[in-house]
């Protein structure tokens, strides 16, 4: 049975009941503790979340505002996974120091690299104002105005609630606007590049196995988070010192059985539970194939040139990566959508919902939303269509397009609020500029540019298409643009930007890279944002009704979780295998040997270094293996999502026994629909991340900073007493 099907009142018993959900962590007392306790958690509700004292919450950290990392020792040292830390690895790296390629080690404090713009977010409290957010609103209301309303209050309760000076109030929706949150953060600027393993290691399977079970994976980094002499936020500065955490995880060196609890603790960035099925069929059909297609042909050309020249493979590294991670999920997510029959199920639940409404007489506050819902999706489609298009193209696959987009809001800055604003707005334009050319190439750029424009033309409803593209020759197009455009180069980019506005936005004008970016801008928030911007809001609209519907018409009990939505969130689960296919069964714990058996020297995907080749051989694993073996990655039932890349994998007593960072394949549908015979989050065994820091790189300094413990063995001596 499918784990939404336990929203409704009227369901059977379920099964998987102690399955899925992102939890907010302040509200675990009652049936959550319970669940938890019945999978073999020994903590308590207020060992996860408290105020009063130092509790889990307080060693998990927000890392740059997309992934999640945790403390693990009380000078600031942070782990997260290599992937969200490779921007910062990439940046430090030149063909004479490629730490990429070799991995880097910080001996001593001073040895560890600064990394401007990269944050560390710690979450101080959470406090329900929904009251204070939904102050004035009521159900007559016109969407828009609602909207204003609550969007006022935000500001107001943000604005007066209590807090420190250097700390932050941030409030965030809950169940689709039913309920607000206040989260008081503090957010940390001085933050350093400790550690990282090459990414024979850290990325090793790369795009081939990203996503799949089994990994081999050592998906970890280290950074220090600095303060000042006060323990407080602070700019870098080489007078700050490293932090310490109000608690930090021990590390357990016992590792993981089948069925052992998991606690998984971060910042899920998006999911939509709870979506209608048309909107399912929609994402199925009609934007993930779009999506993908976008993708084929822009990594397709990418990875020809880097695996053609060193140095461009240097600098598209970080970006391949990023586009192709969800290029690969949303395949897999289409796939496991069908195999589930997601859409089938949804149709289901919403029949059975129809009938729930008229029974319990709610037939006019509800009985409406899913006609509706049906109306709006099919308007809404050709829209979204456009937008994903536009986003693929002109803000995320094509630099050039990217790069003139924001001088394109630069124009609009200037029209808009002035010349003062133009100016703040260029430098930083400039100085973000400066960085990204560092790690550009007009060929590769090139050839995407042309890729993408062909299909845009082929593929946007006409409708929506700039006027240019009538008679578009996409050849004749890309040899003008990165032939007279001053955006093929920095220096050329910077002369062109000299002067007061309204030299520059002349200037400006008669780029041709700026003329195709303002064409396609032009028809996209003329031609589409007006019309897809004013049916979203009234999707959401009906979606929060929904979702009020649901939780009104479920039992007291029943497990409706929120949406994730980058705030801290706990998912609990266990170690266990599954079945993806039949007759075939995935073991929960992968080894050592099995990256030998990937093992293909020289290939960038699963070349493994000699040092580890020889630790292998030798069987030198220190305290780290067990049975003879170093266990590598290990999966489990906790619903993650992107965002959760990083988040420590936590036992039964509160230490660290992992750190996520993926899902398997067949699962990747989860931010949808969570199906709990097929969902698994995939985790870097501890025990693996010590092991190569301290036999394959000796750094022995940062493993006397952690706390190792042996909490089965301690229970099994207990035991024996």
């Amino acid at each position: 049975m499918k784990l939404l099907r336990l929203l409704f009142i009227f369901l059977s018993v379920p099964l998987f009941a102690q399955q899925g959900g992102m939890w907010i962590p302040s509200l675990l007392e009652g049936m959550n503790e319970t669940e938890m306790k019945n999978l073999g958690m020994k903590m308590s509700a207020q060992d996860i979340y408290d105020i009063n004292k130092s509790s889990l919450k307080d060693a998990i950290v927000h890392f740059n505002g997309g992934c999640t990392s945790e403390m693990i020792s009380n000078k600031g040292l942070l782990l997260t996974n290599h992937h969200c830390g490779y921007s910062q690895i990439q940046k430090h790296s030149t063909l004479e120091n490629d730490y990429l390629e070799n991995g880097f080690w910080a001996k001593s404090l001073k040895e560890e690299l600064p990394n401007p713009g990269v944050t560390a977010t710690f979450i101080i409290k959470i406090e329900d104002v929904t009251d204070k957010i939904l102050a004035g609103v009521n159900p007559e209301m016109e969407e828009a105005e609602r909207q204003k309303i609550v969007e006022a209050n935000i500001a107001s309760t943000v604005q007066n609630s209590p807090k420190e000076k250097y700390q932050e109030n941030r409030v965030r929706t809950f169940y689709e606007g039913n309920q607000y949150m206040l989260f008081v953060v503090e957010t940390f600027k001085d933050i350093r590049l400790v550690g990282a393993p090459p990414s024979s290691i850290g990325k090793f399977g790369s795009d081939t196995d990203n996503w799949v079970w089994p990994r081999h994976t050592g998906d970890f980094s280290l950074f220090r988070i600095y303060a000042d002499k006060d323990n407080r936020p602070a700019e870098y500065s080489e007078d700050n010192v490293p932090y310490t955490p109000k608690h930090f995880l021990p590390i357990s060196l016992d590792g993981v059985a089948e069925n052992d609890f998991t606690l998984v603790f971060g910042f899920p960035g998006s999911t939509d539970e709870y979506l209608p099925s048309i909107a399912i069929d929609q994402v199925i059909n009609t934007i993930n194939p779009a999506r993908i297609a976008i993708r084929d042909e822009a990594l397709a050309i990418v990875d020809k040139y880097m695996r053609a020249d060193p140095q461009i493979k240097i600098q598209y590294a970080s970006k391949f990566a990023s586009i192709a991670n969800y290029w690969k999920k949303w395949r897999g997510e289409t796939t496991g959508l069908k195999k589930s029959d997601a859409v089938g199920i949804k149709k289901e639940q919403e029949r059975q919902l129809t009938q729930e409404i008229k029974k319990k007489g709610k037939t006019s506050e509800y009985g409406d939303l899913l006609p509706q819902f049906e109306t709006y999706y099919t308007q809404i489609e050709p829209y979204k269509l456009a937008r994903e298009y536009f986003t693929e193209t002109v803000l995320r696959n094509v630099e050039l397009l990217r790069t003139a987009f924001q001088a394109y809001q630069l124009k609009n800055s200037f029209e808009q609020r002035g010349e003062q604003s133009f100016d703040d707005r260029r430098d930083n334009f400039l100085n973000s500029a400066r960085v990204k050319y560092k790690d550009y190439n007009t060929q590769v750029d090139k050839e995407v540019f042309e890729a993408l424009i062909a299909l845009y033309a082929k593929k946007v409803p006409a409708q929506f298409l700039p006027d240019s593209f009538k008679n578009l020759n996409v050849q004749t197009l890309t040899e003008n643009v990165y032939s007279n455009s001053a955006f093929v180069d920095y220096d050329k980019l910077k002369n062109l930007m000299e002067g007061d506005a309204e030299t520059v936005i002349k200037n400006l004008e008669k780029d041709p890279g700026f003329q195709i970016t303002k064409e396609l801008a032009d028809a996209y928030f003329n031609k589409v944002a007006p019309d897809y911007e004013a049916l979203d809001l009234k999707i959401k609209g009906l979606e929060r009704d929904y979702m009020k519907a649901m939780m009104e018409l479920s039992p007291k009990d029943a497990r409706i979780f929120p949406n994730a939505n980058s705030t801290l969130r706990v998912t609990y689960g266990q170690v266990k295998g599954y079945s993806p296919a039949d007759a075939i069964y995935y073991e929960p714990v992968t080894h050592l040997e099995g990256v030998m058996e990937k093992y293909v020297p020289g290939d960038y995907e699963f070349d493994v270094p000699q040092k580890l080749i020889d630790l292998y051989n030798k069987k030198d694993y220190g305290q780290y293996a067990e049975d003879g073996k170093i266990a590598v990655n290990f999966i489990g039932t906790n619903h993650t999502t992107g965002g959760n890349s990083g988040s420590p994998a936590i036992d039964a007593h509160g230490n660290l026994i992992g750190l996520n960072f993926d899902r398997v394949w067949e699962g990747t549908m989860s931010d949808y629909y969570y199906d709990p015979s097929l969902s698994r989050n995939i985790m870097v065994d501890i025990r693996y991340v010590l092991f190569i820091m301290d036999k394959y790189a000796g750094a022995t300094n940062l493993i006397d900073e952690l706390k190792l413990v042996h909490p089965k063995k301690e229970k099994s001596k207990k035991k024996k007493k």
